[in-house]
């Protein structure tokens, strides 16, 4: 059985959902795009994951604003507004039927090519839309026995070529490091930063606990987590001292609770870090404290969109 902080309950209903692609539905088996796609040839396209609860795309302000910004960022212009992408979002949500407990992946690449080439010149059409929603309920048995990391040897990138919070198609670094962690008997890989402190892992952000305090990095070199930024708020609005700050594996090693943040498993404890068992190896009080708390924002989101 694979663990991490993506495992999901297995739902039927999956294998009949339909999959936007261009302002096409098509059933899932169909929904298909050009081996002359941006993406598919060099990685070139940006994406968002949002979470539906209760019939609201929670935080998708804050997913949205990722989202061009990083099509800014790589120079790709969107032929399409936010109010637009969100009824394209809709369509998707209502023609399958969906309310809550649903992940919905936006991706967007800058379109397909009249030749395999790297050059955005080459590109002969706009951007390529897909939309994939699925009814996915973080496994609650993974959330409570949590998730083991192996420290990869390969290192986040630097800013000035691959910067970290750009949210690209190319990801192949990260899988990398999770196939290193794969291999070494854990579920997900920790990544360092250029200069060997803790950053992120390769597909959410890591945080610890240090008696009352909760430690992540300075976001230099991590994703930029629309959770991770949550949680640091919920520990503003409940006057607990998150530090934002460079720390090694040494403190790792030694920390009382950690604990792994993403937009689909929410918070998630860590029970071992390259063997080493950290705090009690379970799902620690301060961490469940957190989670709670998240959760709570969460409510809060959905009631404040009416």
């Amino acid at each position: 059985m694979i663990t991490g902080t993506h495992n999901a309950i297995d739902d039927p209903r999956n294998e009949t959902i339909k999959i936007f692609v261009n302002g096409e539905l098509l059933p899932r088996n169909e929904a298909k795009i050009s081996v002359f796609d941006s993406g598919y040839l060099v990685g070139d396209g940006v994406w968002e994951a949002m979470r539906l609860h209760e019939g609201k795309l929670v935080f998708s302000e804050l997913h949205f604003d990722r989202l061009w910004q990083s099509a800014k960022v790589i120079g790709m212009r969107l032929d399409f507004t936010r109010l637009e992408l969100m009824k394209k979002i809709d369509l998707v949500l209502e023609t399958n039927k969906m309310f809550s407990d649903v992940h919905v992946r936006v991706m967007v690449t800058r379109g397909i090519k009249k030749t395999p080439s790297q050059d955005p010149r080459f590109t002969v059409s706009g951007p390529n839309v897909v939309i994939i929603a699925e009814h996915k309920k973080a496994s609650p048995e993974n959330k409570e026995n949590g998730v083991t990391l192996f420290t990869s040897t390969i290192r986040r990138g630097s800013p000035d070529y691959l910067d970290p919070r750009l949210n690209c198609h190319s990801k192949l670094h990260e899988v990398q490091a999770l196939i290193q962690a794969i291999e070494a008997g854990a579920d997900e890989a920790l990544m360092l930063d250029v200069n060997g402190f803790v950053s992120t892992c390769n597909a959410t952000n890591f945080f610890m606990v240090k008696g009352k305090e909760v430690w992540t990095s300075t976001g230099q070199y991590c994703m930029n987590g629309i959770t991770r930024n949550n949680i640091i708020l919920v520990c503003e609005q409940n006057d607990i001292v998150c530090h934002q700050k460079n720390f090694s594996l040494f403190d790792v090693y030694g920390a009382d609770e950690a604990f792994v943040t993403g937009t689909f498993g929410g918070v998630t404890p860590v029970t071992k870090v390259d063997g080493k068992i950290i705090g009690e190896g379970t799902f620690g009080p301060f961490s469940r404290k957190l989670s709670n708390l998240y959760e709570e924002l969460i409510v809060a989101e959905i009631n404040n969109n009416g």
